[in-house]
Parts: C-alpha cells; sequence; structure tokens
C-alpha cells in the first residue's frame, strides 16, 4: 500500500484557522501556531459572550420595570409579587416592553397588583 503524506489536511487545518483569524493584527493573523491560539481563546470568550448576553438583557428589562413600576408609586418586587398573588403570568421581557411601549397596559397592571397586596 502507498504512503499517504498528510500535507494536504494540514494545508486545510491551517486555511480553516487562519480564515478565522482574519482580522487580526501581526502575527495572530498571518502565522498558525499564533492564530491557531487567538481563535481558540476568541471561540471560548464568544461561547461565554452568548451566555452573558442572556443575562445582561434579563438585568435591562428588569431595570426598565423598575423604572416605571417606580413612575406609578410601586417597586419593582412589590409589582412582581403583586402579580404572582393577582396570577398575572406574564415574563419580564413582555413587562419590560410595555414599560417602554405602552405606559397605560403597564398602569392597569400595576393597579392589579396593588389591589392584591392592598
Amino acid at each position: 500500500m502507498a504512503r499517504i503524506k498528510g500535507g494536504m489536511n494540514a494545508k486545510k487545518k491551517h486555511k480553516r484557522v487562519l480564515k478565522l483569524a482574519k482580522g487580526y493584527r501581526g502575527a495572530r493573523s498571518k502565522q498558525y501556531r499564533v492564530a491557531k491560539q487567538s481563535v481558540m481563546r476568541a471561540l471560548t470568550s464568544a461561547f461565554a459572550g452568548r451566555k452573558q448576553k442572556k443575562r445582561d438583557m434579563r438585568s435591562l428589562w428588569i431595570t426598565r420595570i423598575n423604572a416605571a413600576a417606580r413612575l406609578n408609586g410601586m417597586s419593582y418586587s412589590n409589582l412582581m409579587h403583586g402579580l404572582k398573588l393577582a396570577e398575572v403570568e406574564i415574563n419580564r421581557k413582555m413587562l419590560a416592553e410595555m414599560a417602554v411601549n405602552d405606559p397605560e397596559g403597564f398602569k392597569t397592571l400595576t393597579e392589579i397588583a396593588k389591589q392584591k397586596i392592598a
């Protein structure tokens, strides 16, 4: 059986990594060994970033809900507690959307929460 050298596979692997490293400065985009390290780190950070983005968005929604709730004379925690007692099942994303785009509807929800707490 003839011997098969790994040159083509290595070239393909190198090209793939260097393509991912496009736009990096200096050796990071030119030399395979340095580019490989940079790309591995970048992909790890990208994975972590996708998880972080979800946490950041939830934090933003809570901030918006709290601001709107305080405009209506309630705190965030009291609003959420009141909505839970009233069995209003609406998630924070939609509450934040209402707080920004539909203040009247949000005010109605705060009134419902106030009645249930009192």
